[in-house]
């Protein structure tokens, strides 16, 4: 397609950077692609054949299938490789590559290259180049340079990946694609700041319904002209900042969908095409709900960085990853061992690989692919944990890898078709999030913390948690639904968790709920606003914490919010002991029965016994069944599918544990039936009901 000057074309630039509708769905793989992903256990690394004498890609191929892969990512970084000067394109080497990986039976995902633009483009088109939000132009050298609202470099990139499509769309061993890698910045060049202006005429019509969505009256905000609306990366009007947030997701979903049109309209339905998400699974940089619609299931890049792995919080990460899509996920890339980029790049301890892919897997994860295969000779990642070094040689890790392998390919049949389930959500919310981070009020106010809170024991009552959309998820099939930090609520939200409680759902709602409506402004409702009457009472005022006070017989700490009963029926679970003065004896926890279900307000960030409290007396209300006990540091997760439903344990600690089983089972990976095992450290156990 011919590039058009913006200044010609306007109406046709603006239409180019749309992103779908918001929540809207588009072309996926067909069935039987899609189920590929998941008909089995996968188990892989990323490859860069470019960077070698193709003399030495069967020995890499062979020392891959030997450690037991089935599955090699290529191509992500290749650009320059693949198009050596404009529109002069060379196929050849990747598909050869890609043959040689089916003679050794190994299936291959591509990843589009448009991560990593070559020196000839950036330097022929510096318009392509991003713009950071203090307005400096980003240089060729690393690795993210480019405008996601560039036309031209969608052009380029729309056209690369076309002729990638073309070459590779009859390879029986391609199973699917990677669109970019780790989408991260956005750009504040020209072309991105028109459209801006374009959504947010699209999006109010008119600068009289932006001021009155913003409350543009405060400090003489008022804007008179769309081309006073600012575009940067300040801290300013929280309304502004919420919708700008909003716009950076549709750029990037549109940047991305530019790229799944052109490998659709090539090889139609016969190949997933799925996106690595970085950032260690909580990045907020955009809504990640939205940015998945597009694609046929989630993957994310798993590192635990300096020290050694954090069972809850990695475990919700991957339960957090689950929910974009409500269903099973990839772990796009994750550390042989240790990373390149962290404080102390240590090394993690022997087995503990293994248990980072068990865990991975008990959390819904399909396939592990580690980054990387090879340790490049040079560049930025050169020191980065590797399975092979640049001698094409095993290293230490090598050995563990290969027993993964070993488990996967005893436990892959078992496991096919399962899912983790459970009866218990918590809802997150990426609007919410922006909306405390923008206004913190507190430096400790720690939202993902604040939501482990909630998860650390329900995870340890249950064999599986879900962390949903709280937007968009279906509820019915929860007994027991959590949302700690909820504070936007928009009346269609309300609208769909008060049927949730009247239809018999027990919802807890944690500090800050309600606060603000979709443009982020107070609501003019107590706390928890639209959702006061359904409660029966409300928060009279906050309070941020500079210490400790008593909550029952606990703490609270960092957060306290004074609540008050405002119906007959509503009870007071909790109260504050010795506080602040202002809250000595107040509610802290209220609660009420609503149809058929109930609603509580938890008004504190209270301790771990409090809060293992509130949460055993909300699982025995809502009729949760529990899951059988295992000792301290031992993880119990559930996959169920089939018929069938499996267990996995995996001990984290640096000593054994005996775990008595609630009836005899089998032991997947060690054969047999067995009512007891002892875990070493780093043990796992594949145990099938």
């Amino acid at each position: 397609m011919k590039l058009l000057p913006f200044a010609l074309a306007p109406a046709l630039a603006l239409a180019m950077l749309a992103a779908p509708p918001a929540g809207a769905e588009v072309a996926k793989a067909t069935p039987a692609a899609a189920a590929v992903a998941h008909e089995r256990l996968w188990l892989g690394s990323a490859w860069y054949p470019e960077q070698w004498p193709e003399a030495a890609w069967d020995e890499d191929l062979r020392l891959m299938k030997a450690h037991g892969a089935n599955v090699v990512r290529i191509g992500e970084y290749a650009w320059s490789r693949m198009e050596p000067a404009e529109g002069q394109y060379d196929m050849d080497w990747l598909v050869r590559a890609t043959r040689l990986a089916a003679k050794h039976g190994l299936k291959v995902v591509v990843g589009t290259p448009t991560d990593t633009p070559p020196a000839w483009l950036t330097q022929k088109y510096p318009d392509t180049l991003q713009v950071d939000g203090t307005g400096k132009t980003l240089g060729h050298g690393g690795r993210r340079q480019f405008s996601i609202s560039s036309r031209r470099y969608r052009d380029l990139s729309r056209a690369i990946v076309t002729q990638m499509a073309r070459a590779l769309k009859d390879e029986p061993n391609v199973i699917g694609w990677q669109i970019g890698n780790e989408p991260t910045d956005e750009s504040y060049d020209p072309e991105a700041r028109a459209a801006w202006v374009a959504w947010l005429k699209q999006r109010y019509g008119s600068l009289d319904r932006l001021n009155a969505a913003w409350t543009t009256a405060y400090w003489s905000q008022t804007y008179t002209d769309w081309s006073q609306v600012p575009f940067n990366t300040d801290h300013a009007n929280p309304g502004w900042m919420l919708e700008l947030k909003r716009f950076i997701t549709a750029q990037w979903r549109g940047f991305h969908q530019n790229q799944i049109d052109a490998i659709r309209a090539v090889v139609g339905g016969n190949q997933f095409i799925t996106i690595n998400f970085g950032g260690l699974g909580w990045a907020n940089r955009f809504d990640r709900y939205e940015m998945n619609r597009d694609l046929d299931f989630a993957s994310w890049d798993e590192y635990v960085g300096s020290g050694h792995l954090k069972p809850w919080r990695a475990g919700a990460s991957h339960d957090l990853v689950r929910g974009w899509k409500r269903k099973n996920f990839w772990v796009m890339e994750t550390q042989p061992g240790f990373v390149n980029w962290a404080g102390v790049s240590n090394m993690l301890y022997p087995g503990e690989t293994r248990a980072l892919a068990w865990q991975a897997v008990g959390h819904g994860a399909d396939a592990i692919l580690y980054w990387q295969w090879r340790n490049a000779r040079n560049g930025q990642e050169t020191m980065h944990g590797s399975i092979v070094g640049p001698d094409g040689k095993p290293l230490p890790i090598y050995p563990e890898v290969q027993q993964i392998g070993r488990d996967m390919a005893k436990a892959s049949a078992a496991l096919a078709g399962t899912q983790p389930v459970s009866p218990v959500a918590i809802l997150q919310d990426y609007p919410s999030r922006w909306a405390i981070d923008f206004q913190l009020h507190h430096r400790d106010y720690d939202q993902i913390e604040v939501l482990l809170d909630y998860y650390r024991p329900l995870k340890d009552a249950l064999g599986a948690v879900d962390i949903v959309e709280a937007a968009a998820a279906p509820l019915a099939g929860y007994k027991l639904v959590v949302a700690p930090n909820l504070n936007i609520i928009t009346d269609a939200m309300a609208t769909r968790l008060t049927a949730y409680v009247r239809g018999g759902g027990h919802l807890i709602l944690g500090p800050r709920s309600g606060l603000k409506d979709e443009f982020n402004r107070l609501e003019t409702r107590r706390q928890p606003g639209p959702l006061a009457d359904l409660l029966g009472g409300q928060v009279e005022q906050f309070h941020a914490l500079d210490e400790a006070i008593e909550a029952g017989d606990g703490k609270a700490v960092v957060w306290a919010e004074q609540l008050s009963p405002a119906a007959p029926d509503t009870d007071v679970l909790l109260r504050y002991g010795k506080a602040n003065g202002w809250l000595d004896g107040k509610p802290a926890v209220i609660s009420r029965r609503a149809g058929k279900g109930r609603i509580t307000y938890v008004g504190a960030l209270v301790d771990d016994a409090v809060m293992k409290r509130l949460i055993d007396t909300a699982l025995r209300d809502a009729g949760v069944t529990r899951a059988f006990a295992v000792p301290a540091d031992v993880e119990l997760m559930t996959r169920e599918g089939g018929g069938r439903t499996i267990t996995i344990l995996v001990n984290h600690g640096r000593e054994a544990r005996d775990v008595a089983l609630p009836g005899s089972m089998t032991d997947v990976l060690g054969g047999g039936k067995v009512r007891k095992l002892t875990l070493p450290a780093e043990g796992v156990a594949v145990l099938q009901q």
